[in-house]
């Protein structure tokens, strides 16, 4: 099993789901307004005056097979609006209750 963290632009979010759901991937935390910054480019997220946009992200317990295709789904998206922002992580689960 692996976690799979993914935080992305808000307008993002119902893109996001629909890539969940076509995956199967039922089980997910979702925390609608986080603030961050790319380490690349794109502009920051921080909900102020100055920056106004926010992100969303979700952690998703995930069965190691459906890694690759929600990876692949999330590349995409992010391709297709790169200045928005969309980034994610694979972590190892050791232990789960």
């Amino acid at each position: 099993m692996k976690a799979l963290f993914i935080s992305y632009d808000q307008a993002h979010h119902e893109a996001v789901l629909a890539i969940l759901n076509s995956c199967m991937q039922r089980g997910f935390t979702c925390w609608e307004q986080t603030q961050g910054r790319g380490s690349e480019k794109g502009e920051p997220h921080y909900g102020s005056h100055a920056w106004p946009g926010m992100n969303c992200s979700i952690m998703a317990m995930c069965e190691d097979s459906r890694i690759p295709s929600l990876l692949e789904r999330l590349k995409k998206l992010d391709a297709e609006r790169p200045m928005l922002g969309l980034r994610a992580f694979v972590l190892p689960v050791e232990q789960a209750i």
